[in-house]
This record gives structure tokens, sequence and C-alpha cells, in this order.
């Protein structure tokens, strides 16, 4: 079953990672801010039916609201934090320093849990975290646009954690995806509208690439990823989405017309070999689960 879910979440990373290209050329015809509020307003209209259908008669659910609200202003600071940050800096260096969220999900997990990685996967991080290195070649000089994306990756960390949380205790999916996605959309559009930004999009390209933020990216991604979290620990998860770098640089070499190079390829050799330590450590831990349950049946 967890294996299942990875390649569902192998996929949230693929459609996440071709969107660095796509969002840096859309900003051409777009506010940042206003993009992120167009992509979560749109999904938030999308699944108001389904959301209205499935609460018909039913009194107002204050849990879900409240966790919408929390992941709404994760989403917020993430998605404003990395689209603005494209504007001043490299797709590769974004992406690099977004993929650093797999070094916070530890660390946080550590203060909201007391739970230490596992040796196993602390050796994942670090091939991680170096592939990534490789990958994109690191942050060459900070910029305004580093420090910027920096913060979308602890918030990365933290809304993958809170997902956890809520998924875990038996949140209903399309409830907590419709409301965060709202409330992402309002804040961002309101954010504009203080700002005194733009609110045009400057031609058919640039919608359309809205249009596919809004259907791939968010509206399926999200919902696998959320129904993925309920039966796939913190830590995989973060490790599967640290190869979204890969599928960006994939997609940049083949439809971005970048060049080839060897050493990002290496990085992405290394983000799939920490996949793999990450996934023997995880497959190992079920199986001292299964076999302490067994023992102890036999021992009743």
């Amino acid at each position: 079953m967890t294996a299942g879910w990875q390649l569902g979440l192998l996929y949230c990373a693929a459609v996440w990672g071709a969107t660095f290209y796509l969002i840096k050329d859309a900003l051409h015809g777009v506010h940042p801010v206003v993009l992120v509020g167009y992509r979560f307003g749109l999904c938030a209209i999308l699944l108001g039916p389904v959301h209205a259908l499935r609460v018909r008669g039913a009194p107002l659910a204050s849990g879900p609201l409240k966790d919408g609200a929390v992941l709404a202003a994760l989403l917020s600071l993430l998605y404003v934090t990395q689209t603005a940050g494209l504007a001043w800096t490299t797709a590769s260096n974004s992406g690099f320093i977004t993929g650093l969220f797999v070094v916070f999900v530890p660390a946080l997990l550590y203060i909201a849990r007391r739970q230490a990685p596992a040796p196993s996967e602390g050796l994942a991080v670090a091939l991680a975290v170096a592939g990534l290195w490789l990958l994109t070649g690191g942050p060459r000089g900070i910029n305004r646009g580093d420090a910027v994306t920096l913060a979308s990756a602890l918030a990365y960390a933290a809304h993958l954690l809170y997902t956890d949380r809520c998924v875990r205790a038996g949140r209903d999916l399309v409830a907590l995806a419709f409301h965060q996605f709202w409330m992402t959309g309002a804040a961002c559009l309101l954010m504009a509208g203080a700002m005194k930004c733009p609110l045009g999009v400057a031609d058919g390209k640039t919608a359309g690439v809205i249009a596919f933020l809004v259907l791939v990216p968010t509206l399926s991604a999200f919902f696998i990823q959320m129904a993925a979290q309920r039966c796939v620990e913190p830590m995989l998860v973060s490790l599967t989405f640290s190869t979204e770098p890969v599928f960006a640089a994939l997609f940049a070499w083949t439809l971005g017309g970048e060049p080839f190079k060897a050493l990002s390829a290496a990085g992405g050799a290394l983000i799939v070999l920490a996949m793999a330590v990450s996934g023997l450590s995880s497959k190992a831990q079920v199986a001292a689960c299964r076999g302490a349950r067994l023992a102890a049946e036999a021992d009743a």
C-alpha cells in the first residue's frame, strides 16, 4: 500500500517540478501575488459544488475551518514567497532553496514531537541535500530572491507536517482542501488589492499556465498528497518530494530547452539513492512493528 502511495507522491513531485519554468515565464504576464490568488481561488470555485453536496444539511464544523485557516496561512507564505522569489533569482536556485524543506522536516519533527531521525533517515537527508546541491549548482551568492524563497522552504515543511496531523485526525479531505484553497485565494487577492497590484492577465499563454496550475499541480496533486499522508510517514513524504527538482531539471532539459548538465544528473541520482535508503528504513520499521505485534499475539 505504501509503495502505491509513494507513486502518487512521485506524481505530485513531477507536476510540481514542471511548474518552475512555467511560472517564471508566466510572471511576464501576471503579478506573482495575483497569480497565486487566481490559482487557489479558481481551485476553490471548482471544488465548491462538491464540498456543498457533501455537507448539505450538516451544521458548519469549526475543525475543518480552523485547520483550513492554518494550512491557508502556510500555503500563502509558501507560494507567495516562492513565486515572488522567482522574479529575482534563477529557477535552479529557487528549486534548490525550496528543496531545503527536506532539512526543515526532521528539525520541526524534533521540535514538535521530540522525534529524532533514525540514522538511516539522517543519511537519506544528507544524500538528498547533496543531490539537490549538485542538481542545481547550489546558490551562487545570496540575493533578494534567494532570501525570500528560503521562507517558502520553511513553510513547505510546516504545511507538510500540519497536513499530516489533520489527515491522521480523520479530517474530511474535500473540506480540508476547499477551506485552505478559498482562504489562500482570498488572502492573496486581498493582499494584491492592498498593494494595488494589477489584476489583469497579459495574454492567452499566461492564462493557459494558470489553468494548468489550477487543474494539475493544485487540484489533483494536493488531494493525492493528503490521501497519501494518511499512511505514509512525514520523513518518507519529504524525501519523496525532494525529487521535485529532479523533475524540474528534466522538464527544463526537454520542454524548457536548457542544456543537459552531467553534474545535475549526478545530483538527481543521489536523490534517487536517498529515496532508496529512506524506503528501506521505512520497510524495516514496518517489519519491526509487525514482528512485535505478532510476538504480542503469540504471548497472549
